[in-house]
């Protein structure tokens, strides 16, 4: 990155575009600290992140990542991560993000056991769940980074649906190659070679 600087107001969807290796998803791990930047600074709410505990830095983001991980277990523990909540928080998040449709099929519903990386759903059904999972841990800042780049066309209204819906959550931070998700941004940064052109 070459004199990357901006801006993104709480409550804003800012996107992020360009071609591969523009420097997009390296914006995003840098924020999360997933390594630490070598010059300039990042601040979240006028504080250096490299002054904030990197676990408390991350409670504050939900990542929604374009290879979803699912564990073995079901989808409620793949939703809840093992943490207390009652049926009708977990089912209110679903219905959020349109997930609750392909788990009333189920012949378990949210019980419905997970095989190892979630491989007896299609690509759309993990995103959904990742989406649930997202919405239900209420985060400040979500990311999204390609989220929306392998799935199926049966699933993608729903989820084009679903982010609509969560850009009203919090402050929203896209990777996004497809148009229909980066149009109802606030901001587009458009980045090549690690600079911001527009």
């Amino acid at each position: 990155l070459k004199g990357v600087s901006f801006h993104i107001y709480p409550g804003q969807t800012a996107a992020f575009v360009g071609a591969t290796g523009s420097g997009k998803s390296t914006i995003l791990s840098l924020i999360c600290r997933n390594y630490d930047i070598q010059k300039g600074r990042i601040l979240i709410d006028g504080i250096d992140i490299r002054n904030i505990k990197i676990a408390s830095l991350r409670r504050h983001f939900g990542q929604m990542l374009q290879d979803v991980f699912l564990f073995s277990g079901s989808i409620r523990s793949n939703l809840t991560l093992r943490d207390s909540f009652t049926e009708e928080e977990i089912m209110e998040a679903c219905r959020y993000v349109n997930a609750d449709r392909f788990i009333a099929k189920l012949p378990k519903g949210i019980d419905e056991p997970v095989r190892e990386r979630g491989n007896n759903f299609s690509a759309g059904e993990r995103q959904l769940l990742s989406f649930a999972r997202t919405v239900y841990h209420q985060p400040e800042v979500l990311i999204l980074d390609e989220a929306t780049a392998n799935i199926d066309t049966e699933t993608e209204q729903l989820i084009q649906n679903s982010l609509e819906k969560m850009m009203n959550i919090g402050t929203m931070l896209v990777v996004a190659h497809r148009l229909s998700t980066v149009k109802k941004a606030d901001k587009i940064i458009v980045l090549s070679r690690g600079k911001i052109i527009e």
